[in-house]
């Protein structure tokens, strides 16, 4: 290189930089600069303005800064760039074009790369053959991207990152299920398969019911699912275990979140344009009943029947098994009628049905307890109150015993680290209390005004009631051979399994049944006395 021409020409440093593959190898932009500007100062080169810019150079028109810089170039304002490598100017023919036609015309007088110089009066065979190796490199770049993502695909597993609900197991590079969640995503989907719920209600109990966050990541994530994020996810056939690429649809290897049929199911609810369409029945049970078989959803239908003597149409309503999961077979083929269904579900109902005698005894003896609890309440609320200050007070003379040097650090740290258990301990008790005083008479008197009005809300109630109603029964409904199994609510068990048998003694307290009204007294107390210790 001419040292003398470096006097008269005036240079641009542009360093770039793209966060894709194709410069993982790069030097980074401040070790860029700092090198072309050691540079710069060893050939005498004169630095009007240094250029920085985070963009890929495959594509034409992609980098403002570059951009800016070639149109001051072009006004004179400079006619030399210095720069790390020539591919740092260009990775595509348009802007190779751009600056070799600036170069042969004079406008550009030199190119000073880290190796070497790019003048007019050089061979252009050069310059377009190395940048025509950065533009090549991008297309096999491309070429292997793609081929890899292909063979990946064809391997059973999914390129790029994981779908909601998935997680990517970077140490052999597949999929697996997200522990924290899989199950609730499911729950989404189990949800929108009982054609009850739109998509936006659906969304609304796994965010604000459930609590969905997304994985929490250095920039993104930690958020809840948002509306379009709902939809992609009910419209994403990865989630039955296959796996779209160029358009061909491929086996994925990675624990399906929903069969097949499920997904074509959902599909058909949220029809062409992804909303949800009108839902013609509304059925009382489904999405609450699985079959004790398979474990599948049990759904409904209605069918209508013609009777011919009075001319009119009937309809009736089945619950069966949808039988969705292909790996099991179900050999639960017959349909249970609503009524018969209804009857079962009652007939549980019935055995925690209390006379409204029973109820307004069980109020009084709440009221009562309430009496005693708040005695007994407050002098344990005082009693832990007195023993978190005077541990308290022990943490505080510890400290000055320290302050006084009258102890050394280890029997400081040991006896510090002993009151302070007892304080934590002594505050989750007291906590506790304060709950126990809040909920308990609530609570109590949920479970008798449940068995009180059940029935009634169960045989005369909307379709929402009726389903309260059973969600206040119990859990984990199964269906099995036209029988309904219910695990109940372990604090109805003691109405259901004393109060019949009070009950039943109750019934016979007729004046014929007695001679004396003192032995019937006597009688109606022992029931009483008896129903309110339970």
């Amino acid at each position: 290189m001419n040292y003398n021409d470096n006097k008269k020409y005036t240079y641009f440093l542009y360093s770039r930089k793209s966060s894709e593959s194709e410069d993982r190898q790069v030097q980074s932009i401040d070790d860029q600069v700092g090198r072309l500007k050691e540079l710069a100062k060893t050939l005498d080169i004169k630095i009007k303005h240094i250029y920085t810019e985070a963009k890929t150079a495959k594509k034409p028109n992609n980098r403002p800064v570059f951009d800016e810089m070639m149109k001051k170039i072009e006004a004179g304002e400079a006619n030399g760039i210095l720069c790390w490598q020539i591919n740092r100017l260009s990775r595509n023919p348009i802007d190779s074009a751009q600056v070799q036609w600036l170069l042969q015309q004079g406008g550009l007088k030199s190119i000073q790369t880290i190796d070497r110089e790019y003048k007019p009066e050089d061979n252009v065979l050069l310059f377009n053959v190395e940048s025509g190796m950065a533009n090549q490199f991008i297309l096999d770049l491309s070429k292997n991207v793609k081929r890899g993502n292909l063979c990946k695909v064809k391997n059973g597993w999914r390129p790029g990152m994981a779908a909601l609900g998935y997680l990517n197991e970077l140490e052999n590079h597949t999929i697996i299920p997200d522990p924290e969640r899989f199950d609730l995503i499911r729950r989404a989907w189990d949800y929108m398969l009982t054609g009850n719920y739109t998509v936006p209600q659906v969304l609304t109990k796994l965010n604000d019911e459930w609590g969905f966050r997304s994985k929490k990541r250095k920039r993104t994530g930690g958020k809840p699912m948002s509306v379009s994020g709902m939809y992609r996810t009910f419209t994403n056939i990865f989630y039955a275990g296959v796996l779209v690429y160029d358009g061909v649809e491929y086996v994925g290897k990675h624990k399906k979140m929903v069969a097949l049929e499920e997904y074509d199911r959902v599909q058909e609810i949220l029809g062409r344009k992804g909303k949800p369409r009108p839902k013609k029945y509304t059925f009382a049970f489904t999405g609450m009943i699985r079959c004790g078989e398979c474990g599948c959803q049990i759904t409904a239908e209605k069918k209508k029947k013609f009777i011919k003597k009075t001319g009119e149409i009937r309809y009736y309503t089945y619950y069966h098994c949808t039988r969705r999961k292909t790996d099991v077979v179900c050999t639960q083929r017959k349909s249970i009628d609503e009524k018969t269904l209804e009857n079962l579900i009652f007939e549980r109902i019935d055995k925690l049905a209390i006379l409204p005698e029973f109820f307004d005894w069980a109020m009084e003896a709440l009221n009562q307890d309430n009496d005693k609890e708040i005695v007994d309440r407050s002098k344990v609320y005082e009693m832990q109150h007195k023993s978190i200050t005077q541990a308290q007070k022990e943490l505080d003379n510890l400290t000055k015993m320290r302050y006084r040097e009258l102890i050394d650090d280890n029997m400081f740290i040991k006896e510090r680290d002993v009151l302070q258990g007892q304080i934590k301990k002594l505050q989750q008790e007291l906590r506790e209390t304060e709950q126990r005083a809040e909920e308990w008479l609530e609570l109590t008197e949920q479970v008798f005004h449940f068995a009180r009005y059940a029935q009634d809300h169960f045989e005369n109630g909307s379709i929402e009631e009726r389903k309260d109603v059973l969600t206040g029964l119990g859990s984990n409904f199964l269906l099995k051979d036209q029988k309904l199994d219910i695990s109940v609510h372990k604090w109805l068990l003691p109405i259901i399994n004393g109060y019949k048998t009070l009950e039943d003694e109750y019934k016979m307290l007729e004046p014929i049944k007695f001679a004396s009204t003192k032995v019937k007294t006597e009688a109606l107390t022992s029931v009483i006395t008896r129903w309110q210790a339970r």
